[in-house]
């Protein structure tokens, strides 16, 4: 069949919206905070082959995650055997899941001859049973205390639900209310995507469809491997660390390398050197790689190409077994989303040697949640709420980081007060964090602090953190963003520090305060505009201390010492010398 051009197009797009569409449907039919506010879900259009035809702009890193779980789907329940209003879940991930908090649901399009392509829903829910609330236990050590297991099954048969598995689900969740009404939601988005997939089959005929959908998975594998093929062949490696896995608090720092080899078409990379898994919950299943390595990839090519499967035909993934990113069931997961942030940080280090006028500076975020739940002791109603904080952007080549922002693989929302308060806390603070993001030519973006406080009874907290014992880095003379840190402030008067991956209690009327990490600068400090620096000193971003010890600029009744600057930035270039460095670690690490 001869390939159109302008109907090329129109597949192209519309097939966007369509996954757009559906993720619309998600986020105004749920029912939790996780999705309806943080935005905790993706969606996507696949073949019958489970290659991707289009996803939604949502979480990158779902982008490469759905791909294994389909193949399971596939598996289990081959195209020739699917009917129309079939719909089938999948949580597990030794089976193409990624955590059990997130469901996958997925429906097939059958047109006039058959099954043609498959929508696919992914959503963390609030709740998925477990030995604590959220289901994102910071010290599990085997994966059946994370929660219900869902194998590839039908949730639904021509139309009719399974109510055995609707019922099972519903006796193993803390607030079966709010989980069962998202899983709807899903149904319907999924529903809402099959039915324009149909409109469109209708107005131009299955076969074209069809042949276009082929021709654009052609198109993208081709111009990405062009696009590789124009970047110096060589290796490249970098490592980067996680905290600790959540049980072994004692042994920090754990390495997540990653080795690029660009040979001519092909984008190789191997995770060789990376921590073997953990007892803790720091694991996380192949797609915990493969999807930052898509995403990584995706931002140093041509934003034109078309996202979907065709680009990950480039990819080869190397993963030795056994490691925190391939591990041997049952294994816990529950973290794996830190650990999937510290494989982009160590390819995106590794590009950096190749393309550093593509990449960033290191970010502050580190797709963590906080979550917290307990019984009302008024009502007798039990209560959950879970939010994503958000760090500063990493500063790019040309400009500051954005401040207090969700970047790279998460992409969620920060949840208003409003929100929080319909839960028993209350907001005292939400505010930029002064002196958090990275000095340099360009400023690493600021995180976020929180300060809240329990009104009555008692809660669980589940803190799935990270980036409290390193920083985000710095590139070619920008200095580290500062780390994360999380402080209770006890009913006694004492305060005590928690570290991230970690599970707590808290009272009625004590506090909680989050300080969240800032993007790593980018480029000497010593050369940004001293006007620049004023200007973060006014907008209380960069405090009059760190203007002169960091910026050199010397700042005499709210104007820039033009005289003065010049010689404490002499004096300070004389005193560190040259910048014969690419990253700066900060003091936490002390590498270079």
């Amino acid at each position: 069949m001869a390939i159109d051009p302008i109907t090329l197009e129109v597949v192209y797009n519309r097939m966007n919206a369509i996954a757009d569409e559906m993720e619309n449907v998600v986020l105004r039919s749920s029912y939790s905070v996780i999705i309806k506010e943080v935005g905790d879900c993706s969606t996507a259009v696949f073949t019958l082959g489970g290659e991707a035809i289009a996803h939604a702009v949502s979480l990158p890193l779902h982008l490469g995650i759905m791909r294994d779980a389909m193949a399971s789907i596939l598996e289990a329940f081959p195209p020739a055997e699917m009917e129309d209003g079939d719909v089938y879940a999948l949580n597990d991930p030794y089976l193409g899941g990624t955590h059990l908090p997130d469901l996958l649901v997925i429906m097939p399009v059958v047109g006039a001859r058959g099954p043609v392509a498959l929508t696919a829903v992914l959503a963390h829910h609030q709740e998925m049973g477990g030995m604590v609330a959220g289901s994102m236990p910071a010290n599990a050590t085997e994966i059946f205390q994370e929660g219900l297991i869902i194998p590839p099954l039908k949730l639904r048969e021509r139309g009719e639900d399974n109510i055995t598995l609707f019922r099972m689900i519903e006796r193993n969740v803390r607030m079966p209310s709010e989980v069962i009404g998202d899983i709807r939601g899903q149904i319907g988005a999924a529903a809402a995507g099959r039915d324009r997939i149909r409109e469109l089959l209708d107005e131009y005929g299955e076969e074209v469809v069809l042949e276009h959908v082929g021709e654009l998975l052609d198109r993208a594998e081709t111009m990405t491997r062009a696009e590789i093929a124009a970047l110096p062949d060589g290796r490249y490696s970098f490592v980067d660390y996680i905290d600790h896995d959540g049980v072994d608090l004692e042994r920090r720092l754990l390495p997540v390398q990653a080795t690029v080899t660009i040979d001519g078409d092909r984008f190789i990379v191997d995770m060789e050197g990376t921590h073997p898994q953990t007892r803790g919950s720091a694991n996380g299943p192949p797609s915990t790689a493969f999807s930052p390595v898509v995403y990584a990839l995706r931002t140093i090519i041509d934003p034109a190409i078309p996202t979907n499967g065709g680009t990950e035909r480039a990819i080869e993934l190397i993963l030795p077994e056994g490691i925190l990113v391939n591990p041997v069931r049952p294994a816990p997961v529950a973290l794996r989303a830190q650990t999937a942030n510290r494989v982009l940080k160590a390819v995106y280090g590794a590009l950096a040697q190749v393309v550093p006028e593509r990449i960033p500076a290191d970010s502050g975020e580190h797709d963590g949640v906080l979550g917290l739940a307990g019984l009302d002791p008024e009502t007798g109603r039990r209560w959950g709420f879970a939010f994503e904080p958000v760090g500063g952007m990493g500063a790019r080549p040309t400009k500051d980081g954005v401040d207090g922002v969700s970047t790279h693989l998460s992409n969620v929302l920060s949840v208003p007060a409003e929100v929080w308060e319909t839960s028993p806390l209350r907001m005292f603070r939400h505010a930029i964090r002064n002196d958090s993001g990275g000095a340099g030519r360009w400023r690493g973006g600021l995180g976020l602090e929180w300060e809240f406080e329990l009104l009555h009874g008692e809660a669980t907290v589940s803190w799935r953190g990270d980036r409290h014992f390193s920083a985000p880095w710095g590139l070619f003379g920008g200095k580290a963003g500062a780390s994360w840190r999380l402080l209770i402030e006890r009913s006694g008067g004492t305060v005590e520090e928690i570290p991230g991956r970690s599970v707590f209690r808290i009272a009625a009327g004590e506090r909680v305060r989050l300080l969240g990490g800032g993007g790593g600068g980018y480029g000497d400090p010593l050369e940004r505009e001293p006007q620049r620096v004023l200007e973060d000193v006014l907008d209380e971003k960069v405090s009059v201390e760190s203007a002169e010890q960091d910026y050199g600029v010397v700042l005499a009744d709210g104007q820039v010492d033009d005289d003065g600057t010049d010689r404490l930035r002499a004096e300070l270039r004389e005193r560190r010398g040259p910048i014969e460095w690419m990253f700066d670690r900060g003091e936490a690490i002390g590498v270079s």
